[in-house]
């Protein structure tokens, strides 16, 4: 599935992902290929998203996901990625 992560100050991330986990306002849930349409508000947390390559992990401060079609946009504030 193809996943975009956004601040407000830059694209974070943009690419392919087998996984995404995020800390959902009402708890945490993770995102698979095929994931029903959602939108959801975030709470302050991480983010992790694996990729081929690797995984990685973003501390946020909050924000939104939408899922459609494959498609992960997370829309976030205070982001940076934890090491």
């Amino acid at each position: 599935m193809q996943v975009s992560v956004i601040s407000p100050e830059s694209e974070l991330f943009s690419g392919e992902a087998s996984s995404v986990k995020v800390p959902g306002t009402m708890g945490g849930f993770q995102i698979l290929n095929n994931h029903a349409p959602i939108v959801s508000s975030l709470t302050e947390g991480t983010i992790e998203i694996k990729t081929p390559q690797e995984t990685l992990q973003f501390n946020i401060n909050g924000g939104f996901v939408e899922v459609l079609n494959n498609q992960v946009s997370l829309l976030v504030t205070g982001a940076d990625l934890k090491v």
